[in-house]
């Protein structure tokens, strides 16, 4: 299977990339730089010049490719626009098209505080104000299987994995305050997987997703005040409670609003099901995660701000 990952220089797309070349298949980066380029051909990928944000450069490539994965993360008026071309392009070709999504579109606001609300693939939900408007590129992707696309969604969680994860970044960038911080009771939580049980989905869409299915991908979830305390055990500090201003200030608008003020919980019974898939005995502790050397070389003086969707979220209820 010959495979195009657009977005494959990104944190999931490169774990993807991995997986794939593990499996034998052939792959594909969608480069703008030569950087990429090289970053890619050290994974074992081939490459082709284009830019997501300009669609027009990406369709011309479509053509040689069985399946194409989209992890690229942009603004979501960007990414509606980019995905609505690339469906277009290929819908009654009979190639695979994922689109990447994820929870927050779900996420409720509860100021640290829990919520016993747990959604699987296909339950019904109050979109987020912040990101739920990418259920409209959801929707439109998922229509496409009833013209001649094999299309999926794929909807991940918190994804941690190698040292790498915004939220847990900022729990330990929060040293700088003299303690190791949480917002309101910290008894939130979002649904979370390793970055590498994720990329073992992808692998399995491409063999057999149901044309039309979207996909959670989910092996735990824990409170952020239990991590803070792990992460304030490991530095040797308290850990202290912060108000919504404040969370602001220590972690950035988007892991202070959209992660740490809101739950995020989910299940994925789809996707054991249609996929046989199960995360790995090995990747199951993120506390385990939490003194990773890449976490524990975070300096006191900044935090991982994580911002990435492109909206103020401070305006999002």
């Amino acid at each position: 299977m010959r495979t195009l990952v657009i977005g494959a220089t990104g944190y999931v797309g490169r774990s993807i990339v991995r997986r794939l070349h593990q499996l034998g298949q052939e792959v594909t980066g969608l480069a703008r730089r030569s950087e990429a380029r090289e970053r890619l051909a050290q994974a074992g990928a081939a490459t082709v010049d284009g830019d997501v944000t300009e669609p027009a450069s990406v369709i011309p490539h479509l053509g040689a490719f069985d399946a194409i994965i989209y992890t690229a993360q942009t603004d979501i008026p960007t990414e509606r626009r980019a995905v609505e071309a690339l469906v277009g392009a290929l819908k009654w070709s009979g190639k695979r098209f994922v689109y990447t999504s994820g929870t927050a579109v779900l996420a409720q606001r509860a100021d640290g505080d829990w919520t016993e609300e747990s959604f699987a693939e296909d339950d019904p939900f109050e979109r987020s104000a912040y990101a739920g408007a990418r259920c409209d590129t959801e929707d439109l992707v998922r229509a496409a299987a009833a013209d001649g696309l094999l299309s999926n969604v794929v909807r991940p969680p918190m994804i941690w994995g190698h040292g790498r994860c915004p939220p847990l970044s900022a729990l330990h960038g929060s040293a700088r305050s003299g303690a190791v911080c949480y917002l309101g009771r910290g008894l939130g939580a979002y649904s979370s997987v390793h970055v590498d049980d994720l990329a073992e989905i992808f692998a399995l869409i491409l063999e057999k997703g149901v044309p039309g299915a979207l996909y959670h991908a989910v092996s735990g979830e824990t409170n952020w005040r239990s991590l803070a305390e792990e992460v304030a055990r490991l530095r040797g500090l308290p850990t202290r409670s912060v108000g919504y201003e404040e969370a602001r200030e220590l972690f950035g608008p988007f892991v202070a609003h959209v992660v740490f003020a809101h739950n995020s919980r989910t299940r994925c019974p789809r996707t054991r099901a249609d996929l046989g898939w199960s995360p790995s005995p090995d990747r199951l502790d993120i506390f385990a995660e939490m003194g990773h050397p890449a976490f524990m070389a975070i300096a006191g003086a900044s935090s991982d701000r994580y911002d990435f969707i492109g909206a103020d979220p401070t305006t999002s209820t």
